[in-house]
């Protein structure tokens, strides 16, 4: 088969889905040896990595990269649903868009989707993202004859809201890549950040969805002075942290920074209200580290008994996380020992060989 594929998402650092599709083309670049592959890539300022780009062409797939600017392709895309994805790339059996825009096209369209967070909680996200989502959903439910979603808890979103045929929607959890540090890296990180005693960890976009605010007050509440909350995430929109003694907010930090400060937290907390998947939860629970995560969404599922949950809209929940993860070593110990062994089944492997067969069959 020949497969276009939009890897724009990549551009946005930090991102759920920016790190989802540098993880697919590492799988594609990794596993496949059967398929020819064209990689779509679009944005007027930010550049498509260098590193990424070289692994790319050594291996003998063709890359199409456009200056054009995001808002553009949104307008021809999911607005007026116009300019076809045929005239950029040629002689196409499949075409993979992204998470952002749906063009049209001649060619058989599959398309991923993480959540639906806007229809769940339209208020945590600006009135443009909302806007968008519905126009290029729309488009995804009457064209693209493929539907991954990353969690059953995404499907059966997809049926309700949208009422996409179920059997257009194939359920494929995302593999997860674990960063390895040594404990000389892990103590430079540490350093690096002024980081002098122990400490929870939470990390994700700045945004309402990511109920850091929640989290941030419930800690503080507690007065466990002994203790840091460290926040990890670049900002995305809405109200700025608030700043508080105990609670240092370190912004975006590289990969192998975030995987040092998994392993030396004494435990992650992510409070988000609604996942499609949840990235930080699986990386956190393979870099041996309890977690307490939301009962809600695809957080429940795939956490799989092996983290605390709590409602996040519950103060008290939260802090009685908290307390549990802080004051009870057993605990810790058991969740790690779960965890380890629930993370090991996201892999990249099983995720590309899912969406081949797919594929394939279709």
């Amino acid at each position: 088969m020949k497969i276009g594929i939009d890897i724009s998402q990549t551009a946005y650092r930090g991102t759920g889905v920016g790190r989802f599709t540098r993880g697919l083309i590492d799988a594609i670049l990794k596993y496949d040896k059967n398929n020819d592959w064209v990689f779509f890539f679009s944005s007027l300022r930010k550049q498509l990595d260098y590193d990424l780009k070289l692994k790319i062409k050594n291996k003998g797939f063709q890359i199409n990269d456009y200056p054009f600017p995001p808002k553009l392709l949104t307008l021809l895309w999911n607005k007026v649903h116009i300019f076809k994805i045929d005239k950029l790339i040629k002689n196409l059996d499949w075409f993979i868009s992204s998470d952002w825009t749906e063009p049209p096209s001649n060619y058989k369209k599959a398309t991923i989707v993480h959540d639906l967070v806007y229809k769940r909680f339209p208020e945590t996200l600006s009135p443009i993202i909302r806007k968008n989502q519905e126009k290029k959903l729309n488009f995804v439910k009457k064209e693209s004859r493929v539907i991954f979603a990353d969690s059953i808890s995404t499907k059966k979103d997809l049926i309700t809201f949208l009422e996409v045929d179920e059997n257009k929607i194939t359920v494929n959890y995302p593999g997860v890549n674990i960063i390895k540090t040594d404990t000389v890296f892990d103590q430079k990180t540490l350093k690096k950040y002024s980081i002098n005693k122990k400490f929870i960890l939470s990390a994700g976009k700045i945004e309402p969805r990511k109920n850091i605010q929640m989290l941030i007050d419930s800690f503080t509440e507690l007065n466990l002075n002994h203790l840091n909350l460290i926040v990890v995430g670049e900002y995305g929109w809405g109200p700025n942290i608030k700043k508080y003694e105990n609670v240092k907010y370190l912004g975006y930090v590289k990969d192998e920074e975030l995987f040092s400060l998994y392993k030396s937290s004494l435990c992650f907390i992510y409070p988000s209200l609604w996942e499609g998947f949840g990235y930080p939860i699986i990386e956190a629970m393979a870099s041996k580290t309890p977690v307490a995560t939301s009962n809600t969404s695809s957080m429940e599922e795939i956490s799989d008994n092996s983290t605390l949950l709590f409602n996040p809209f519950k103060r008290p929940e939260i802090q009685d996380a908290i307390l549990k993860l802080v004051n009870d070593e057993n605990l810790r110990k058991d969740l790690i020992k779960k965890g380890i062994k629930t993370s090991q089944s996201f892999t990249w492997q099983n995720y590309y060989n899912k969406l081949i067969d797919k594929l394939e069959t279709v």
